[in-house]
């Protein structure tokens, strides 16, 4: 790996991390874009590549969370569980797509997203 695509993968994984940590949504909003776009990621290897890196950031934030008493336990295992299936399902779903229509449906869930938090 050449130094600036280092630097640039480094980047990538703070920004991942400080969003995730901020708002927990740092796999989808910053690391799939920031594959694709700086470092020419192929769509469907930066959805994977966003989902496995969630898990390793995701639970020094719950560890943090949990340290601070403010992780609400009955919703999280049940959250949890729907998720864990819904996981092995879009997973299933995304191998299907093309490259172009996940793109797509990616651009729309993030716009409405945005609108949402917006509102």
């Amino acid at each position: 790996m050449r130094k600036m695509e280092y630097i640039k993968v480094i980047i990538c994984g703070l920004a991942t991390g400080i969003f995730n940590g901020l708002f927990g949504a740092g796999g989808g909003i910053v690391l799939v874009p920031s594959l694709v776009l700086l470092l020419g990621v192929e769509e469907h290897d930066a959805h994977a590549t966003a989902i496995s890196v969630i898990l390793p950031l995701t639970l020094i934030s719950a560890f943090i969370y949990y340290t601070k008493g403010i992780v609400n336990w009955d919703i999280t295992l049940k959250v949890a569980l729907g998720g864990m299936m819904g996981g092995y399902i879009g997973a299933k779903i995304m191998n299907r797509l093309s490259a172009n229509l996940l793109r797509k449906v990616f651009s729309i869930f993030m716009v409405a997203a945005a609108i949402r938090m917006m509102v």
